[in-house]
């Protein structure tokens, strides 16, 4: 089991093959992972439309998060994060290259009245 989250990276990883998900915890109405990329982004007309909210945080690197209803590109760095509500369409625009991206993300469900905005 992994006891720190910037260290012992899965071979994937390391070898910049694949962006990869490790479940740290899970229960009924929450799942913790790590995720760390290494210059993907979500495939071209891609959104992501999840049944949970998501909170996630950048951990180390960077990344380029887009709103289905926004303009702009969030630019996240380390430290950085977003309260993603359920069924709000997003994607990666990108992530940075030269160093793993690492994420911390939290989805959880919550009752329909208190959900937040992204």
């Amino acid at each position: 089991m992994i006891t720190n989250l910037l260290t012992n990276f899965p071979e994937a990883a390391l070898g910049r093959e694949t962006e990869t998900f490790e479940v740290l915890l899970t229960r009924p109405d929450i799942r913790i992972e790590r995720i760390i990329s290494t210059g993907q982004s979500s495939p071209p007309g891609f959104w992501y439309c999840q049944p949970q909210s998501e909170w996630v945080t950048v951990l180390q690197g960077s990344a380029g998060l887009r709103f289905e209803n926004e303009s702009d590109v969030r630019v996240m760095k380390t430290g950085d994060f977003v309260n993603i509500p359920a069924l709000c369409r997003h994607r990666v625009e990108w992530t940075d290259s030269q160093k793993p991206t690492i994420w911390l993300a939290v989805h959880y469900s919550v009752a329909p009245d208190e959900a937040g905005e992204a």
